[in-house]
């Protein structure tokens, strides 16, 4: 049961990490191609907190609707997991809490640095690029 449990938590913790790093190339990504956007904004008027305000928002938004759906999936297959694992509980709200809380912090990093980035291009740069 021990060797188990260090097999499903190594897998677990990988898993983690795969997912971070998802998140952050998914967001980065997407505010990435929107630099067009947001040159125009900027050159129209748009202050720079405006722009990373959209951003963040955005990240949100695609935060809240994987969270929601991965914490359902989770919640759907945790019997099969616990039946895996030696006294763990099938629901075990730490776990949930702690994966999601750890995921919104690196995708609102993600969200924050790119947000930046955007926010400081000079709209001739982004109006130029493709």
């Amino acid at each position: 049961p021990r060797f188990r449990a260090a097999v499903v938590a190594t897998f677990a913790g990988l898993a983690l990490l795969l997912a971070m790093v998802g998140v952050f190339g998914v967001l980065a990504y997407s505010v990435q191609q929107r630099t067009r956007e947001f040159g125009v904004r900027i050159a129209l008027g748009a202050r720079q907190s405006d722009v990373a305000s959209l951003v963040l928002r955005r990240g949100l938004t695609l935060f809240g609707v994987g969270a929601a759906l991965g914490l359902a999936l989770a919640a759907a297959t945790v019997r099969v997991l616990s039946s895996l694992v030696y006294s763990v509980t099938p629901h075990d709200k730490v776990s949930f809490a702690l994966a999601t809380i750890l995921l919104f912090v690196v995708s609102m990093a993600a969200c924050y640095l790119r947000a930046r980035r955007a926010a400081r291009v000079a709209p001739s740069i982004a109006l130029r690029s493709e």
